[in-house]
This record gives structure tokens, C-alpha cells and sequence, in this order.
């Protein structure tokens, strides 16, 4: 394994056995994450960019859900592999996750303060004392003001930007090698949002972290990201670095997510792109490639066959059948 790989994770199949059928909710992903290194996961609500973080931490709530194939190889183990007790010791310690909504996250019972304290008794072993001064310091590196009247509040007394800061204090609480940041900046008004990704990239670069930014925004992509991987229906269809995904995307969902952004030198007058059709029901996909009922440019082979990642250049991988030879 690369020395600069933190994570490498090898077609990952995530599937979730319902009474109506399987539902094949991550369905052969693969990507790196470089050390001290940002991975963009970007795609529409449902694609499975939240499974994916989730089976990363072995949180997938079983039955209904499996990981039913791949790896997931962090520091050369596989945690796939890995017990209930194992993976209780990785997670929140070399593995943290910042959760999408910090109002579901956090316990509304408990105080900020008590709730970020307590993964530094579990994993660092501190006295209480030396817990309670630790979160102050993490409340002060995360910009919440007046941070000591801020450790006896409940989550309901604070608005929605500085209980995410409280997320972030608890997932850095033990200087983790991994941050998983779970749609980071959903529900925040712009200014708030701009000040949390600066957050993240400025607290990365301090402790040399790796991340995996998981968001539907390429405006938040293009902001954080070193390397990007797009998903669509349960699999990735694109991988390359930040600057390739945007100034050449190949696949045809890509493209479509990168004319749907407004741009300031569009004519207010013009209709903002969107892509025709819905995505389709996992339950029930269509055969061949994924995204063919909603591409301009499916052919037949698209109806019948899914293809497999073609390599465009080096480091760039899109799953397209236009460019097969």
C-alpha cells in the first residue's frame, strides 16, 4: 500500500434487505484518500454518499443493512473485518464524523459540554478536570464565543452555527487521522457555511487530517477538495482531481451537475439547466448504465450493458460508454 494513502477503500457493496426487495444503496465503490488530503463525495440526495460514510464507521443499522462485499482498508487493516469492540476503539479516536443535522446529533439531555468531554474520558482516559479544560480549549480552537458559559448549555440554546461548531469540537476532540464531514454546512446561511469550511481547512491543516466532504454542492466541492469521486444511484460514475472535474468533466451526470450551477454571466432571462427525469428507484434500476434514461447521448450498448471505469488520463476514471474504444 502507497505510504500517502490514509484510507483505501476497494469495491464496497453496501445493500439493505427489505421486505419489498434488496436495495443496493452502495454498489461497488472505490477511492483513496491521500494523508492531510481532502475527497469530495458529491451527488443528489439518495445517491448513497451517507451509506458509504456510514460503512466506513460500520454504523449501518443490521438487519436491514450489510456490507455484503469490498474493503475498507484504513492504515493497511481492513475494517470490514474488524469487531464491534475494534471499531468502538477507532471510532470518534483515529475515525470521527461530523452528522448531517446537529440537532438529531446531538443529546438534547445532556449539556455541550458533558456530551464533547465524554469521547475524551473514553479514548484519552482524562479525570473529569482535565476533560472539562480539554473542551474548553477545543470550544476556544472552534470560535465559539464565551466558551465557559457555552459548556453548561443544552443544544437547544444554541443556533444552528455553533452547534455545528460544537459537532466539530467533538469530532476533533481526539485529533483524528480521518474526519468524515456529513453535508457539514446543510441548513447554514451562506455566511455561517463559508466560516465552517474554513474552519475545517484551517483545523486540517494544523493536525495534517485527512477529510472526506460529503455534500450535493460543487460550489463546497470546488472550495475544499483535493479530489473529487461523483456518485449516482448507489455507485460512483466519476474520479479525478478537483480541477479535472471542472474544467473537463466526461460523464454526462457530471456535465449536467456543472451547467446546473448559476453562473454570474448568465443572462437572468435564461433558464437554469436541470436534468430531465428523476433518479431512479433502487428497488427497481433500469437495465445497463444507471443513467441512461435520463443522458442525451445513450446509445444501445447503454440499455444493455453497465460499463466498467474507463481510465480518460492518468488519474481520471469516468464509467461511460461513449468513451470505450
Amino acid at each position: 500500500m502507497n505510504n500517502d494513502v490514509l484510507i483505501d477503500i476497494k469495491n464496497l457493496k453496501t445493500y439493505f434487505y427489505m421486505d419489498e426487495g434488496v436495495v443496493p444503496a452502495v454498489d461497488g465503490v472505490s477511492f483513496k484518500i491521500n494523508k492531510g488530503k481532502t475527497l469530495g463525495l458529491v451527488g443528489e440526495s439518495g445517491c448513497g454518499k451517507s451509506v458509504t460514510a456510514l460503512s466506513i464507521l460500520k454504523l449501518i443499522p443490521s438487519p436491514p443493512g450489510r456490507i455484503v462485499e469490498g474493503e475498507i482498508i484504513f492504515e493497511g487493516q481492513d475494517l470490514v473485518k474488524k469487531s464491534a469492540d475494534e471499531m468502538c476503539a477507532i471510532r470518534g479516536n483515529d475515525i470521527a464524523m461530523i452528522f448531517q443535522e446537529p440537532m438529531t446529533s446531538l443529546n438534547p439531555v445532556y449539556t455541550v459540554g458533558k456530551q464533547v468531554a465524554e469521547s475524551l474520558k473514553i479514548h484519552r482516559h482524562l479525570t473529569p478536570k482535565e476533560a472539562e479544560e480539554k473542551t474548553l480549549e477545543l470550544f476556544n480552537l472552534v470560535g465559539i464565543p464565551d466558551p465557559k458559559r457555552r459548556l453548561n448549555n443544552y443544544p437547544h440554546q444554541l443556533s444552528g452555527g455553533l452547534r455545528q461548531r460544537v459537532m466539530i469540537a467533538m469530532a476533533l476532540a481526539c485529533n483524528p487521522k480521518l474526519l468524515i464531514a456529513d453535508e457539514p454546512t446543510t441548513a447554514l446561511d451562506v455566511t455561517i457555511q463559508a466560516q465552517i469550511l474554513r474552519l475545517i481547512k484551517q483545523l486540517q491543516e494544523k493536525i495534517n487530517m485527512s477529510v472526506l466532504m460529503i455534500t450535493h454542492d460543487l460550489g463546497v466541492i470546488a472550495e475544499v477538495s483535493d479530489d473529487v469521486c461523483v456518485m449516482y444511484a448507489g455507485t460512483a460514475v466519476e474520479y479525478a482531481d478537483v480541477y479535472t472535474i471542472f474544467d473537463k468533466p466526461l460523464h454526462p451526470y457530471t456535465i449536467g451537475l456543472y451547467n446546473s450551477i448559476p453562473k454570474l454571466s448568465q443572462d437572468e432571462n435564461k433558464k437554469l439547466f436541470n436534468i430531465p427525469g428523476v433518479v431512479p428507484n433502487l428497488l427497481h434500476l433500469p437495465e445497463g448504465c444507471r443513467f441512461w434514461p435520463r443522458c442525451g447521448d445513450a446509445k444501445d450498448i447503454c440499455r444493455q450493458k453497465n460499463p466498467e471505469f474507463f481510465e480518460a488520463e492518468k488519474g481520471h476514471r469516468v464509467k461511460c460508454w461513449k468513451y470505450q474504444k
